[in-house]
């Protein structure tokens, strides 16, 4: 199994974001009017986007957004072969995506996950995200969220083994 980051282009993004898993699906359409994964794919690719490619084919995609200036919003989501991708993913996230966005001008970050999508919190966890608040019918159906977020002050950057990145995939294939 092979796996590889890579910047993402609207041909990969749309590819996810319309064989996305049936979990970060409710969730970004939860926070959408409507679904279209061309329009998702259109949204994602600005600011920091890119794509993990898994045996060559595109499987999970990330990045950051500026919202404003010093504020910016992290997202991510995959198809049901994400867990495979977690490892490398987490690995850039932490010591590429982050320090590039600090870099650029981020004073917050943020990253909000419906509340009872387990493997959403614990990716932002393992990433360094702190547990902010609680968002009671945050969705436009009336979901719960919770939303993360890393500020320049509180940002510490995350310690990597190749033990915890496996651990932390075969945690998230587990939940």
């Amino acid at each position: 199994m092979f796996t590889s980051v890579v910047d993402a282009t609207f041909r990969d993004l749309s590819y996810i974001a319309a064989h996305m898993r049936a979990a970060d699906r409710a969730e970004v359409e939860a926070q959408l009017d409507e679904w279209s994964a061309p329009a998702i794919a259109a949204m994602s690719l600005r600011d920091f986007a890119f794509c993990v490619e898994l045996n060559g084919n595109p499987e999970a995609a990330f990045g950051c957004g500026q919202v404003r200036k010093g504020y910016w919003i992290a997202w991510s989501w995959g198809t049901d072969r994400l867990t495979k991708c977690l490892p490398v993913m987490v690995r850039f996230i932490t010591e590429q995506l982050q320090p590039a966005v600090y870099e650029a001008g981020a004073l917050r970050v943020e990253a909000r996950a419906l509340a009872r999508h387990r493997q959403a919190r614990h990716f932002l966890e393992r990433i360094g995200g702190q547990f902010r608040c609680y968002l009671p019918a945050y969705g436009k159906g009336g979901e719960d969220f919770v939303l993360y977020d890393w500020t320049r002050e509180t940002y510490v950057p995350v310690q990597h083994s190749i033990n915890a990145d496996a651990s932390a995939g075969a945690a998230h294939a587990a939940a």
